[in-house]
């Protein structure tokens, strides 16, 4: 039996967190197998929509990719969320909030949030946000123990303050630390 392969990696803004075109893929979108040559069988556990960034795992064996993906290992992520978030907005991202997923109306398990303060600095991304003219901005920390397809953009998106940039900063025990846009890294095992 082989042994499997662990990448950590910083996805970077614009990529689809795939590794081959499908029939709904098309040909001009980028992809993360186009930033390294992973080996054959290589799979993303827990995605990040295209214009997300940060920390995603990818690996060769599928059991590893169920354990991760449980309600037991949290996610932490960063979004900078357009406006001055308000005490009541956070109460309710907090307790659970009612947001819609494919089967219809999900109300959401606690979480924790914070306002970050100091707000993090990040590398300019390559398609800019917004700038402080359209109105202030503030970051916040969400970590989550589930993951619905994007769920922090409907989260924030319903609680009146939208998600401007969202960037997937932890992950269990591993963080996205200093590897930059693009990076990757292979590791011997995950720390979840």
């Amino acid at each position: 039996m082989s042994k499997h392969c662990h990448f950590i990696i910083h996805k970077p803004f614009g990529y689809l967190s795939q590794f081959i075109y499908t029939a709904t893929v098309r040909k001009n979108k980028k992809l993360l197998g186009e930033l390294y040559n992973f080996p054959e069988g290589t799979m993303a556990i827990g995605r990040l929509d295209q214009d997300s960034e940060g920390l995603i795992f990818l690996t060769t064996d599928g059991k590893e990719s169920q354990a991760v993906r449980s309600s037991k290992v949290e996610k932490e992520y960063y979004a900078q969320l357009d406006g001055l978030i308000s005490d009541e907005a956070l109460h309710k991202l907090q307790n659970g909030i009612e947001i819609t997923i494919e089967t219809g109306k999900y109300l959401t398990k606690p979480c924790k949030i914070e306002v970050l303060n100091p707000q993090p600095i990040f590398p300019e991304r390559s398609k800019r946000i917004r700038d402080d003219r359209h109105g202030p901005t503030q970051w916040v920390s969400i970590t989550l123990s589930e993951g619905k397809n994007r769920q922090v953009r409907k989260m924030t998106a319903a609680s009146g303050f939208p998600t401007l940039r969202l960037i997937r900063i932890r992950i269990g025990n591993m963080l996205l630390d200093n590897l930059n846009s693009g990076d990757v890294l292979e590791v011997e095992k995950f720390e979840y």
